[in-house]
């Protein structure tokens, strides 16, 4: 397993530019006019964060929310930030299957790289939905020249438990892409996912940050993962069941206090500059 010195390891944060209304597994999905858009205004509150602190962090975005907000990518290159790509339909990727997961990530990096110049080299899927059991992803995000992705998470539902919880590399039918989990603190009932989400938002700051300095210390990473509708405490929510409410929306009152003690407690890169820090380890 490689590991850094520990005195140059960085963290990544990296945020899902997806609107209050993309929850996946939900089947009903709705047609909102464009007054209803809140991703642009949640993605500026961050970029104003971000920039306050003077880091750099890694925005996956949906082809979908390029599309509909067609300067919003360019802004976020222009503030010195990573985009990578989030898909296009943030539909599941089993479900997609392989051909169409190809014309997704396809069509996505072409409104990206339009947009912005940029072509992404960093792919997350929706719901983590890329793990062991889909290779045949993995092989596709390869040949299509993505140098790393970041959708295998290391829990029970929603990933492989038993997963690794640190950078590592996987063998594609074409080369290597480096894979970079999400982190998870370990605990006696398993991982818990006090990287992002609902966890983020519910488990005690001082155990994410523990969490997050036991890996630094020790050579790792932690990254870290947020959704534009997290600073978004008065937002329209979809009428969900009550476990899928308390996961996509749940606790977000506190959400930008927390991102700010991270932003004051640790070091931070892009993602991109954390795969080439540990290829070249």
């Amino acid at each position: 397993m490689k590991r850094l010195d520990p005195e140059n390891v960085h963290n990544a944060l990296t945020i899902d530019v997806e609107d209050w209304y993309h929850v996946s597994n939900y089947e009903a999905k709705p047609v909102l006019p464009p007054e209803s858009r809140r991703v642009r205004q949640n993605v500026e509150r961050i970029l104003a964060i971000l920039a306050e602190y003077h880091i750099k962090a890694t925005f996956f975005m949906l082809g979908s929310v390029a599309e509909e907000e067609p300067t919003l990518a360019g802004d976020i290159v222009r503030d010195g930030h990573e985009i990578a790509s989030h898909g296009y339909s943030h539909t599941l990727v089993p479900r997609l299957g392989p051909n169409n997961f190809r014309d997704e990530i396809r069509r996505t990096a072409e409104v990206i790289g339009r947009q912005t110049g940029c072509k992404p080299v960093g792919f997350r899927a929706p719901q983590w939905s890329i793990g062991p059991g889909i290779s045949w992803a993995v092989d596709i995000l390869q040949e299509e020249g993505y140098l790393y992705d970041s959708s295998y998470n290391p829990l029970p539902f929603v990933g492989d438990r038993k997963g690794p919880r640190t950078p590592f590399a996987i063998a594609t039918t074409g080369g290597s892409i480096v894979e970079v989990p999400p982190m998870v603190t370990p605990s006696p009932i398993g991982n818990l996912p006090t990287g992002g989400g609902w966890g983020f938002r519910f488990f005690p700051l001082g155990l994410i940050t523990h969490t997050a300095r036991k890996l630094n210390n020790g050579g790792m990473p932690a990254v870290f993962y947020l959704h534009p509708r997290e600073m978004d405490p008065s937002g329209p929510r979809l009428s969900l069941p009550p476990l899928k409410s308390f996961a996509a929306y749940g606790t977000r009152s506190d959400a930008e206090g927390r991102l700010r003690h991270l932003l004051q407690s640790l070091k931070f890169c892009t993602m991109r500059q954390l795969v080439e820090k540990w290829e070249a380890a």
